[in-house]
């Protein structure tokens, strides 16, 4: 008897070196290790804490459990601590689940393409927009991305409302509630089944993704199907896939294997286009463009705050009324700290962590690629730019702006974003 459970023994250690070599070793420490191995009549119980961990590792490490029991001729069922009998198979069993996604996901009245405003730096991006609204393409996934107000939300609601057949859009956000939910309710299924039953599946704000292993982990294998059964994804960030922080190389690989496309930020006649669109009289729109933020949102509340006063006060707003409504949002002259501070909201980085001592590699490329722009629009000396970025000396930032100059050379993407940066420093 001793040598038969040495021998179980020994095969449940192998098999749990099986499921071990299948996923990361974080994942396995995580909840694969604390559950309860045994083997009865050809499965494989795993026996968890609770509930939650029931569902969660049938959602997400299913592929990984069935593809190591399969080694050893077995089946697998996760179940729970205490029950009277296994309650949740890995795969589907096929039983109904009900799912309806929570009302903020019930999108608003759909945007055309005519309320977007194209500038000739945008030309590509909103053509691939349109191409991609039209039909099925063979760039899928489209990755957009962006500073804050550039008009990325706008394009994802654009080809949503002009899209053929149907859609699917949410935030990152939802996408984590939504997950999180089904996993609470027992519908994770029936949450797959919503995501996947579209022609269209559209991201917005990937960036909130980002440091959740197990939503990623479901977002990464929904793309990997959507792709596979020809559907259309729309993705929006931040950031290009490279540049995100808080994903491993895997994910931002697979964000980048479609049609990667940057939208720049409002230029002074866009932002003049959108201020008439939005009601400022003409002359008005004119002036202030060149001393509005280059972000749609702050436009938008500017045109907002102009039209309210013309409907409350009865009269027309000229420029002198206009500066003096506008005295707290109107730029002035534009100081390194004041330049540093944008750049760190457009690459998506805090001020703290660029000052900081990080060195990862999203953190150290947008350090460099902010002391090669201040090198361009300003006329600061190596170390009063060295100051501004957390008192790097003298040498650190020269070799950061060779190094950013070299990469230029062959990233057309990146020489772009800094000379559209240094443009909007100056």
């Amino acid at each position: 008897m001793q040598a038969a459970a040495t021998k179980q023994m020994t095969n449940l250690d192998a098999i749990k070196g099986a499921i071990a070599a299948k996923m990361d070793s974080a994942s396995f420490t995580s909840w694969i290790a604390p559950l309860a191995f045994d083997v009865a009549d050809g499965v494989l119980h795993l026996t968890a804490q609770n509930q939650f961990s029931a569902d969660f590792i049938t959602s997400v490490h299913s592929n990984a459990l069935n593809a190591a029991a399969a080694e050893f001729g077995l089946a697998v069922r996760v179940g729970v601590r205490g029950a009277a009998a296994p309650v949740a198979p890995v795969a589907n069993d096929n039983n109904a689940q009900a799912y309806a996604p929570a009302a903020e996901i019930v999108a608003a009245p759909s945007a055309g393409f005519d309320s977007f405003v194209v500038a000739d730096e945008n030309a590509f991006v909103v053509s691939a927009c349109k191409k991609l609204a039209a039909g099925a393409v063979s760039f899928s996934p489209l990755f957009i991305y962006g500073p804050a107000g550039c008009g990325k939300s706008l394009l994802a609601e654009c080809i949503r409302g002009c899209a053929a057949g149907s859609t699917v859009m949410m935030t990152g956000g939802q996408f984590v509630a939504e997950f999180t939910r089904s996993l609470h309710n027992h519908s994770v299924f029936a949450f797959k089944d919503f995501c996947r039953n579209c022609d269209t599946f559209i991201l917005d704000d990937v960036q909130a993704l980002a440091g959740k292993r197990a939503t990623t982990e479901e977002f990464l294998q929904l793309v990997v199907d959507l792709r596979a059964a020809g559907k259309n994804i729309v993705l929006t960030a931040n950031a290009a896939p490279n540049n995100l922080s808080g994903f491993d190389r895997r994910m931002q690989s697979l964000l980048a294997s479609g049609l990667v496309a940057d939208v720049v930020a409002p230029t002074a006649n866009v932002r003049r286009v959108m201020l008439m669109r939005a009601g400022v009289g003409a002359d008005v729109a004119a002036e202030i463009a060149g001393r509005v933020a280059a972000d749609g949102h702050m436009i938008a509340g500017v045109a907002t705050k102009i039209k309210t006063y013309a409907e409350l006060m009865g009269a027309s707003v000229d420029m002198d009324v206009a500066q003096r409504l506008l005295a707290d949002t109107l730029q002035k002259a534009k100081t390194p700290l004041a330049m540093v501070r944008n750049m760190c909201e457009k690459l998506g980085v805090s001020y703290e962590a660029v000052c900081g001592a990080g060195r990862s590699r999203g953190l150290v490329m947008a350090r460099q690629t902010m002391m090669a722009v201040l090198k361009g629009a300003t006329n600061l000396s190596l170390a009063e730019i060295g100051r501004f970025v957390g008192d790097r000396n003298h040498a650190t930032v020269l070799y950061a702006i060779n190094q950013v100059e070299k990469l230029k050379k062959t990233d057309l993407v990146l020489s772009a974003q800094i000379d559209q940066l240094i443009a909007e420093c100056k």
